[in-house]
């Protein structure tokens, strides 16, 4: 539940409750409140402005701070992206638990994933081959795997995201 304020009506004062996501232009002129979190929605944000992300349907359960794969399934789909598959390279990752077949926000872009824990400040991390969705400081050298460099940790739970190209393993 939002906060709310008093607002002047034409022969009272009336209680109205903050708006903590947008549903469009008929929200104009209304006042928006932050959401439980402390945080604005996105959907207040002009396009351009913010995360760059994409609700696409879940082909299998996700877990917060999964670095996802973007396929085709009967339809735009996402999984967990992995090094030990060359179809399943990262294009961006979850920051909230998904349950298939529910739309995941997929983060796309130079953002920060904040959801890894035991991370080495500094360090280069690379799509995990052994853990579907995950990351690892050992750069991948099997054959038919692929090499993919997705940040540098910024702190124990936060990589600064900047997915590479995918280079396959000869």
């Amino acid at each position: 539940m939002a906060q709310k304020y008093l607002k002047v009506g034409t022969t009272n004062l009336e209680e109205v409750e903050g708006l903590v996501a947008s549903s469009g232009a008929g929200d104009a002129g209304k006042i928006i409140a932050a959401d439980a979190t402390g945080k604005l929605d996105a959907t207040f944000l002009p396009v351009g402005v913010g995360a760059d992300t994409k609700l696409i349907a879940a082909s299998e359960n996700l877990v917060a701070g999964d670095y996802v794969n973007i396929h085709d399934s009967s339809g735009e789909k996402v999984r967990k992206a992995d090094a030990s598959t060359i179809t399943k390279k990262a294009d961006g990752f979850v920051l909230e638990n998904v349950t298939a077949p529910a739309n995941a926000t997929v983060y796309l872009g130079n953002k920060t994933n904040n959801q890894k824990s035991g991370l080495t400040v500094g360090a280069v991390y690379f799509l995990d081959a052994s853990t579907p969705g995950g990351v690892t400081t050992t750069v991948p050298t099997t054959a038919g795997h692929i090499r993919q460099r997705l940040g540098k940790a910024i702190s124990t739970t936060e990589i600064a995201t900047e997915i590479g190209e995918p280079i396959i393993r000869a």
